[in-house]
């Protein structure tokens, strides 16, 4: 039996100007989150302890960035009381500032992230704000706690859950799949950088795991009643730093249309399977607009010269912290011969008409690991399944995206 077939975000119905004239906004998977992030709250310790504090607060596990679930479609969460042994009692007893005045690096401490709170819940309240609050946990066993993460990924196996793998995890429910996201993308960050962009020197986790500081003391290794050891100084410690906070690298994936709009183009790399095919993509550099991204990559890695770009929907992709920005593009009239020969990445790119897309839309979908439906016909078409952008932008143009904007 394959894997279960995730929904997609359904968002609030609306009949707003905009709607009207281009359609009801598309969500993609990974978005969605069900809970709202307060994030100016990350900062209030007041909150940050009220929130761990309350008995029926929310906590997922994560272990190597695999979090705890119930089945492939479904998290399991669990109670302050599991994790406490790991994380103590209050771990936002002290605000951001004693918290850095009192860092040991060689002290290992888990990261505590908060994710949110569920409006729908009202049992926790903190000013003009209620929900049940969310928080992930870090129990990769390392460093100093190793043995305390060790016991708790124990405990909460023999309960009948587990950690499913979250290299590339795309079974989730939707409001789930948008949590984890947030989750994985946070927790891979914090593990990515436990030095200092700036001096090189360790750095610790602050605001609930929303930001690093790179504190200007150490006590690791001063012995009884000396004085903390002085670090070098960073620029992390003056205005306004991009190396404390977390990163997300926008990348621009297309769905290039025909001149005449009949045909859709096609590439594929190494890495996918007989017959597979996806959209274009690449890295938006700096300096560079989204539009010109799309008729950069589309022709450096296919030879096609791209002429209008609309930009579609976006994807949050925590694999490990990309924001895929789905655009359609037209071709030009001239632009359309296929050449290779500029960037390697591709093995092949080729203009499919329309009814051999339709075709692989209803009977050629699956990831990339996964075998191909049982109604495929080999040696069609192959595309990838509702879950990535690239299949709901060849849906979009499919379904007469480019149709639907009326004329002015």
């Amino acid at each position: 039996m394959g894997q279960p077939v995730p929904d997609l975000p359904v968002l609030a119905e609306d009949d707003s100007m905009l709607s009207r004239r281009f359609g009801r906004e598309v969500a993609n998977y990974f978005s969605g989150s069900p809970l709202n992030r307060i994030s100016f709250l990350r900062t209030d310790y007041e909150f940050l302890r009220a929130a761990f504090a309350h008995p029926s607060s929310a906590f997922l596990l994560m272990d190597n960035l695999s979090p705890l679930a119930k089945d492939a479609a479904n998290l399991s969460y669990v109670s302050r009381d599991v994790v406490v042994p790991l994380t103590g009692e209050e771990p936002f007893k002290t605000s951001e500032a004693e918290q850095v005045k009192g860092f040991n690096s060689s002290v290992t401490q888990p990261v505590v992230l908060f994710l949110g709170i569920d409006e729908k819940n009202t049992s926790f309240r903190y000013r003009d704000y209620t929900g049940l609050p969310y928080f992930a946990v870090d129990v990769t066993p390392k460093g100093t706690f190793a043995d305390k993460a060790k016991s708790i990924i124990e405990i909460v196996k023999a309960t009948g859950v587990s950690f499913i793998d979250g290299r590339r995890l795309m079974t989730l429910n939707a409001p789930e799949a948008a949590i984890f996201a947030e989750a994985r993308a946070l927790l891979d960050w914090n593990s990515r950088n436990p030095f200092c962009g700036g001096c090189g020197q360790p750095t610790m986790s602050i605001n609930a795991g929303w930001k690093r500081a790179c504190p200007s003391a150490d006590w690791a290794g001063v012995q009884e009643g000396d004085a903390p050891k002085e670090k070098a100084d960073c620029i992390t410690r003056h205005g306004v730093s991009n190396l404390s906070f977390p990163r997300t690298d926008p990348t621009v994936i297309m769905a290039i249309v025909s001149a005449d709009g009949t045909k859709l183009l096609l590439g594929r790399n190494k890495r996918f399977p007989p017959n597979w095919y996806s959209t274009l993509a690449g890295f938006l550099e700096p300096g560079e607009s989204i539009e010109e991204a799309v008729r950069r990559e589309t022709w450096e890695e296919s030879g096609v010269t791209v002429g209008r770009v609309v930009i579609h929907s976006s994807q949050p992709w925590p694999y490990p912290a990309n924001l895929m920005i789905g655009a359609i593009g037209q071709a030009t009239l001239t632009g359309e011969t296929i050449h290779l020969g500029h960037d390697e990445e591709l093995t092949d790119a080729k203009w499919y008409s329309f009814d051999e897309v339709k075709e692989a839309l209803l009977n050629g979908t699956s990831g990339l690991g996964e075998a191909a439906p049982p109604a495929y016909k080999e040696g069609g078409l192959r595309l990838p399944p509702q879950t990535a952008i690239a299949n709901q932008l060849i849906q979009a143009v499919i379904k007469g995206y480019l149709d639907a904007v009326p004329k002015i």
